[in-house]
């Protein structure tokens, strides 16, 4: 059976999902669905009118956890590890990376300069802790690519962008981080589960935004 990715053009969920996909080897088709006007049919496969869907078929997963947990279960190329205690360590380094998305999201719609320099403490409490978790690299464990890199990819694509705008200083410090981000930014995976015109779309999105993030960005264009 096809299996057919329900997308968005900027989620990071969505671009877990691609990058399993891409690891795994599996022929997919793909769909970017407009989140401001949602069709019927895809509202009916989305109870909480989000991406990533996967169709299998007659059937749908929603929610990006569900959809990794199935491919790990469905498809060849095992991305989580063998060892019972270590994959749940993985699972939860994965929420973690969620939790990372979240206070992403905060910062770049942060509507004053305190609210912002709340989020940026935050990131840059996050990383901190990733880089006490990492070891050698060049993956988060170790020579092998896993799921919990699959989900920090979109993560760090963000800052791709936040970077041409200033140096928050989030990443800065963190060695092992920014090898990791580097490598993850190499994978082909990694970089093709975003399209081409990602950054400008991000851009735009982040502009329209009307935040403290955005007031930035117009600064630095007028400076």
């Amino acid at each position: 059976m096809t299996l057919h990715l329900m997308s968005h053009a900027l989620c990071p969920y969505v671009q877990r999902a691609a990058i399993s996909l891409a690891e795994k080897d599996v022929m997919f088709e793909r769909t970017d669905i407009d989140l401001a006007n949602k069709p019927a049919w895809f509202l009916a496969i989305s109870p909480l009118g989000k991406t990533p869907v996967l169709s299998v078929g007659q059937h749908s997963v929603f929610e990006s956890a569900a959809i990794l947990e199935y491919l790990e279960e469905t498809q060849p190329g095992p991305l989580h590890p063998n060892d019972p205690m270590i994959r749940a360590q993985h699972r939860g380094w994965i929420e973690f990376g969620s939790s990372v998305l979240n206070d992403i999201a905060g910062f770049y719609a942060a509507a004053d300069a305190e609210m912002f320099a709340a989020r940026t403490a935050s990131l840059t409490a996050k990383f901190a802790r990733l880089e006490a978790q990492l070891g050698d690299g060049p993956y988060f464990a170790g020579g092998k690519f896993t799921l919990v890199d699959a989900v920090f990819g979109p993560v760090f694509r963000y800052f791709d962008t936040f970077d041409a705008i200033a140096d928050f200083g989030i990443l800065t410090g963190k060695p092992k981080v920014v090898s990791w981000r580097t490598t993850l930014a190499a994978r082909p995976s990694v970089r093709d589960a975003a399209s081409a015109n990602y950054p400008d779309l991000l851009k735009a999105f982040l502009l329209n935004r009307k935040s403290h993030l955005s007031a930035l960005m117009r600064d630095s264009a007028d400076a």
